[in-house]
């Protein structure tokens, strides 16, 4: 499998379109070619000319943590070209930044789903260079989530930094192909270019996209280690909007989900009672687990790890955002009274709770949370969305 910045590198074509112009680089760590080189070096090295970079949410160094962490923009210390951070005073690029390039390559790594803000700051760019009438290239990479659809659509209203579009959590999508839907939504007039991969067939397993064995996995996010964190994520994220842990702090983040005050065994069998055909495709081990930062910090937390690697996986069958419906659901079963819904401004949306934000609305929440909800009643609101937005991206696929 040969990644776009590989292909850019290695075609004298493509970098011969880039000659005499400005370039601009959108990055973070997971931005390097077949070699592990950082697409800056690599770009410099072919004889591009790098006049800016910008560094998403986490920073260009991938060194802040948590969300609402905010970067500060600086220089290059290697190469003297500023870095703008699109994760700070601002989430949009300024106009004064703009000016510095004629075209700009967007080279990250995206985990496939909904609220991992690069897919935001994407979409961001391209709307700053049609304005400014910038050109936009994204050197594709794989969505190693693959293919599968899952989750409710953004409901009009709910936009923001976590949501995009009217798109269901787990898009299945590479960055390059929901580029093309993103200038077709919302009309912009861009010149954009993929620089397509190849080799890239994300029916495939073992990987289903994800070239295992051929290059090496480098956390586009701090609290991305691993393929199984990105297939589990469209799920686990969700626990960022509740009072139990979703393991940051630990070595295994957004792989698990617990709290000092709940049964994990429990919490699996009424999961398996409520609705088996949702967790068919993974494992549900009970574990154990002390968070050295974050929720629950120090205190010794009930957890269920969701193994989404080897035998225990199938990628047809595994649903994470219904697994992780079905944890909360189970909890609110067994714990009618338990505090679960964390309450503060998440991803800077005001006045909302961060369950609903992450969700794109409250559909979920509300299933959650009454009594009398069955799972045929998810599988009724989020199925007809899956059904339309598989129909809708066709037009937009590239693979």
């Amino acid at each position: 499998m040969i990644f776009g910045i590989d292909r850019l590198l290695s075609e004298p074509e493509l970098l011969a379109a880039l000659k005499g112009r400005r370039v601009a680089l959108v990055a973070h760590p997971a931005s390097v070619t077949a070699d592990l080189t950082h697409s800056i070096d690599a770009l410099i090295g072919a004889g591009v000319t790098i006049t800016a970079a910008f560094g998403p949410q986490h920073g260009m160094k991938g060194d802040l943590q948590d969300n609402m962490m905010e970067s500060p923009d600086y220089r290059d210390p290697v190469h003297g070209f500023p870095v703008f951070s699109l994760y700070g005073e601002v989430r949009r690029p300024k106009p004064e930044w703009m000016e510095t390039f004629d075209v700009v390559l967007i080279d990250l790594q995206d985990l496939g789903c909904r609220i991992y803000t690069f897919i935001t700051t994407l979409l961001y760019v391209l709307e700053a260079s049609a304005e400014h009438g910038k050109e936009v290239w994204v050197l594709d990479r794989p969505n190693p989530a693959g293919r599968p659809v899952e989750g409710t659509t953004l409901v009009a209203g709910w936009e923001s930094f976590v949501g995009a579009g009217p798109m269901p959590m787990r898009h299945g999508l590479t960055l390059g192909e929901l580029g093309h839907w993103f200038i077709d939504h919302f009309k912009l007039k861009v010149a954009y270019r993929v620089i397509e991969m190849q080799g890239y067939d994300p029916e495939a397993g073992p990987g289903f996209g994800w070239p295992l064995g051929e290059r090496a996995w480098i956390n586009p996010s701090p609290n991305a280690p691993n393929l199984s964190m990105a297939r589990a994520y469209p799920g686990t994220v969700m626990v960022e909007g509740a009072t139990i842990s979703e393991g940051r702090g630990t070595t295994r983040p957004l792989e698990l989900f617990g709290a000092p005050d709940i049964d994990a065994r429990a919490v699996i069998a009424e999961m398996k009672a409520f609705a088996p055909e949702w967790v068919k495709g993974c494992v549900l081990r009970e574990m154990w687990f002390e968070p050295t930062f974050h929720k629950h910090v120090g205190q010794l937390c009930s957890g269920v790890q969701i193994h989404v690697e080897g035998p225990h996986y199938d990628h047809a069958e595994f649903r994470p955002w219904r697994i992780q419906a079905l944890g909360f659901k189970a909890i609110r079963r067994l714990y009618p009274d338990y505090d679960l819904w964390r309450d503060f401004p998440y991803e800077y949306a005001f006045g909302k709770l961060p369950i609903d934000v992450i969700n794109g609305g409250p559909a979920l929440r509300e299933w959650v949370d009454d009594p009398n909800s069955t799972a045929a009643d998810l599988d009724a609101v989020a199925g007809p969305d899956e059904a339309a937005w598989v129909e809708t991206r066709k037009a937009y696929l590239i693979y």
